[in-house]
């Protein structure tokens, strides 16, 4: 099954907690202490696998995870780091956040990609100690890594697209100048998903055509197969729009070429601006002399190149090959997107978002921001207590509940921590 658009959450392991410890030797008084810092959480890396070709490995997992860094220990032995874990993509995915639908990378080329960073190791109490503070009994705690909901988009990274409606010729154009094996049948959607194939011209000349699945009027309403699969030449630098000029099956070929180029445009008003070589394929067959006429004088008015071909008999398919090659000498290089992301600080949170509520004499406070806090302090310890009271204090808590009424006595509820409250 060909799958070229999914969303999955990606989760960095956390780093892992620094350690409370103090040297125990023979012999050694007052060794201090060598609690070690814990290990950094595993990040997720992306990696181009040039041997997939559709997302079907997201259709059904998810979540990906990486390992978590492991705590420190004493004796200043640091934590072991977490695993990273590597997803494989295709070639051409573009990976947008889902919340903000901004670009994070577009895998085009080889090169890998840190999508999410793992979270550092706490620090062990041995960062701690001071001249004066001799014997920290508090260490830090690791931190959490990067978590992420994105989608992924496949894009394939081809040259130059077919369009057209359905049963126009397309597969079987592809199939005529490459080595690809569509399936060609003579009835209406029988490409149900994007066929690539290389196209040489010389030795050392060629380019990639994509055989789009046809699209009809209304595809941006969903008729059809809708735009499902115009992703595809999204990058593709020159169109080869494939009508039926035989109108075999009696459509009008200029009601044709104009539909399929409204459909490009409510789908992407950038792409219907994109270089356009018309080929009015099953010439060999077409017996209405005045309507090849008409359509033929109406695509110069235009200003479009006309080749007349029939992709089945292999007529002017030559020649139209050609001229895409010249065309494509002149035009810039495959697109690729531009990261537009703008990543979230990993501290998340501040005093200033905390959540103050008041219960007759109990005064509540919850927050990300305390809650971090309260992750790196050692309650049964006295300096790191005093510590926590001094950090409260600098950032305006204390002045917050004065101004809201808090008076001596009064119960401070944060989490599973209660303690009274004095001036």
């Amino acid at each position: 099954m060909f799958v070229d658009k999914a969303e999955i959450t990606v989760k960095a392991g956390k780093g892992g907690n620094g350690c409370v410890s103090f040297h125990r030797e023979k012999y050694i008084a007052a060794g201090g202490p060598d609690g070690g810092d814990g290990g950094r959480g595993g990040s997720i890396i992306i990696n181009v696998d040039t041997n997939m070709s559709t997302l079907m490995d997201f259709r059904y997992k998810r979540k990906y995870a990486a390992g978590n860094g492991i705590d420190g220990s004493g004796k200043n032995k640091k934590g072991k780091d977490g695993k990273d874990l590597v997803i494989r993509v295709p070639t051409g995915t573009v990976i947008r956040d889902k919340e903000s639908d901004t670009i994070i990378v577009d895998m085009s080329g080889i090169e890998s990609f840190k999508l999410a960073r793992g979270g550092n190791g706490g620090w062990g109490n041995k960062h701690f100690a001071t001249p004066t503070r001799q014997a920290p009994r508090f260490a830090k705690a690791g931190l959490n890594g990067d978590e992420l909901e994105v989608i992924l988009e496949l894009k394939l990274l081809a040259d130059v697209g077919l369009v057209g409606y359905p049963n126009v010729g397309k597969s079987t154009l592809l199939s005529v100048v490459s080595k690809a094996h569509p399936k060609i049948a003579d009835y209406h959607f029988t490409t149900l998903f994007p066929n690539l194939g290389v196209v040489y011209v010389g030795e050392e000349n060629s380019f990639v055509l994509a055989d789009i699945p046809g699209i009809i009027e209304g595809a941006s309403e969903g008729a059809g197969l809708g735009h499902e699969f115009l992703r595809h030449i999204d990058r593709c630098r020159l169109i080869i729009h494939i009508v039926d000029i035989s109108g075999s099956e009696g459509r009008d070929p200029i009601e044709d070429f104009n539909t399929i180029n409204e459909e490009l445009k409510r789908y992407n008003p950038k792409l219907a601006e994109r270089p356009q070589i018309v080929a009015a394929n099953k010439i060999d067959v077409a017996q209405d002399e005045e309507q090849i006429k008409k359509f033929v004088n109406y695509i110069n008015e235009k200003g479009y190149k006309l080749y007349k071909i029939s992709a089945a008999a292999n007529t002017g398919v030559k020649e139209l090959i050609n001229a895409t090659a010249v065309e494509l000498y002149r035009l810039p290089p495959i697109t690729v997107f531009e990261a537009d992301y703008i990543p979230k600080p990993q501290m998340k949170g501040s005093p200033e978002e905390l959540v103050i509520e008041n219960f007759d004499d109990v005064w509540t406070i919850e927050g990300e921001w305390i809650e971090r806090l309260m992750k790196n302090v050692n309650f049964d310890d006295y300096e790191s207590r005093m510590y926590f009271d001094r950090v409260l204090r600098n950032a305006e808590v204390y002045k917050r509940l004065e101004d809201m009424g808090i008076e001596d006595g009064d119960t401070i509820s944060i989490y599973n921590m209660e303690f009274d409250y004095t001036q």
